[in-house]
């Protein structure tokens, strides 16, 4: 769709002042209405799809150069998911796009009114390294089906996914409207200082709140996709085979942990945590084999800042004679094994840091209310999963526990339903994505009451006379009697 070059960040002194020519280049290609049309929305959906297709080998080796990414996990967890988002988007378009038909009310009659879904203008997609394809693609298709000229600025700790972006996404898409900004701290400050029509942002709550702050001086409205220490709640009632299993993929299957989606800690009962410890063990070595740090189906960890952050976090005395299973680290190729430790002390940083590892403390009680009352105590997480049979237990949990999104008997699949929105709660983040939600979060609702030149009402205008306040106020009550004196032109000038 193009070859324009890309914004360079690194090493090309993007400052502020360039920041704002790319806003302003941005601004002119929006207002002249070229994103609004359905056609040109389409084009660009089939184009990032047609990327996908033809340069899958290009991002599974961008992904395994930045993180030793399996290739079936870079499948199944990023260039699927990437391409499903683009095809449906391509399905429901049109009808997502279609003004919403609502009632009017007495007051207005007689009058039509809809909502009519605009693009918000100009908007600014910051993402994060764990999934750097995913996560980059994803809110960039959500933009486009609402019809927005976009900034990504790529993770600068994924640099050969960020590379990709900025080379091929281009050719692909129409850059006059669409730019890739790559770059670190001091080019994302320079985007920051620009205003945006919205910022959508995935990563932690730290920078999260940097985000915000600069948002908050132009009133721009932000998308935040946090995350938070996502619970695992597991009854004695469960299949404890396929409980571990699904725990276990969903722990060290989605990046070796370094998800913010993957669970964090389990609560279990005192009396039943040994069967589950038993069964994880049992499934980690199935998966993995006896030297995890051998294992051609794990992640490393993504750079020598991150793995020195985790180590520390077992090396502390309360917390290393807790582990029951792995902690067996490889320094020079940046890998963990999956590591289980059991009852660490709940003062320590494992227990109140998003881990974003693959550490994962099992924490027990004496009965389940007590496990719901533990998360609660807690920030609100972006996902919590429960594990049981029990539908009484099921309804209290979904019933008593606030989080961005919920999972019954499984990790992590309900991201995979695109009717579904995806986003946190409270300091786990704010605004949703994915499927229509996608093109809402870029998309300004817009009311619009629609009236004729019939249908004057002499009570409606001054000076306001008993009787023409009786028929006011029978208006404002809903009064089919006040309305029909209101039509037949009562009270008579």
């Amino acid at each position: 769709m193009g070859s324009g070059r890309e914004e360079r960040g690194t090493g090309a002194g993007f400052d502020g002042a360039m920041a704002a020519e790319l806003v302003a280049g941005l601004r002119r290609s929006f207002a002249s209405g070229r994103t609004r049309g359905h056609e040109w929305r389409a084009a660009q959906l089939k184009g990032i799809a047609r990327m996908i297709d033809e340069k899958e080998s290009a991002i599974m080796a961008a992904l395994h150069e930045d993180l030793a990414k399996p290739q079936m996990e870079s499948y199944l967890h990023e260039i699927s998911l990437a391409k499903a988002a683009c095809t449906f988007a391509l399905k429901e378009m049109k009808r997502w796009m279609k003004p919403e038909k609502v009632p009017t009310s007495l007051t207005t009659f007689p009058s039509s009114a809809e909502i009519i879904s605009e693009p918000l203008g100009v908007v600014l997609v910051i993402s994060a390294w764990n999934y750097p394809f995913l996560l980059s693609i994803e809110p960039v298709i959500g933009a486009l089906v609402a019809g927005n000229a976009v900034v990504l600025k790529p993770s600068e700790v994924a640099p050969a996914t960020s590379c990709f972006f900025a080379k091929v996404l281009p050719e692909y898409i129409d850059n006059s409207c669409v730019k890739i900004v790559e770059g670190s701290i001091p080019e994302t400050t320079a985007l920051l200082e620009q205003k945006w029509d919205k910022i959508f942002y995935t990563g932690n709550g730290k920078v999260g709140r940097i985000v915000m702050a600069a948002a908050a001086k132009h009133l721009t409205p932000v998308a935040l996709e946090l995350g938070g220490k996502c619970p695992v709640l597991v009854d004695s009632s469960v299949d404890v085979k396929v409980a571990a299993r699904r725990i276990a993929v969903g722990k060290w299957g989605c990046n070796n942990g370094q998800a913010c989606i993957a669970p964090d800690y389990i609560l279990t009962t005192k009396s039943f945590a040994p069967t589950l410890v038993d069964a994880m063990k049992r499934t980690l070595e199935k998966f993995y084999g006896k030297d995890p740090l051998e294992s051609a189906d794990l992640s490393r960890i993504v750079n020598s800042d991150h793995f020195k952050r985790l180590t520390g976090l077992i090396d502390d005395e309360n917390v290393s004679g807790t582990i029951v299973h792995g902690g067996q680290r490889d320094e020079q190729h940046l890998k963990i094994a999956p590591t289980l430790l059991l009852d660490v002390p709940h003062d320590s940083s494992l227990m109140n840091e998003e881990i974003f590892g693959p550490f994962l403390p099992i924490v027990t009680f004496d009965k389940v209310e007590d496990c719901i009352d533990f998360i609660n105590s807690k920030s609100k997480p972006l996902a919590a999963y429960l594990f049981t049979k029990d539908r009484k237990i099921e309804d209290q949990f979904v019933k008593s526990v606030s989080a961005g999104g919920m999972l019954i008997n499984d990790v992590a699949l309900h991201l995979a339903n695109p009717h579904l929105p995806f986003g946190g709660v409270g300091e786990s983040g704010i605004g949703a994505y994915h499927g229509k939600f996608s093109f809402d979060v870029f998309s300004h609702k817009k009311a619009v009451l629609s009236r004729g030149f019939g249908g004057e009402a002499p009570a409606r205008y001054p000076p306001y006379t008993p009787q023409k306040q009786t028929i006011l106020r029978g208006l404002i009550n809903g009064s089919i009697i006040a309305l029909l004196l209101a039509i037949l032109g009562f009270p008579r000038d």
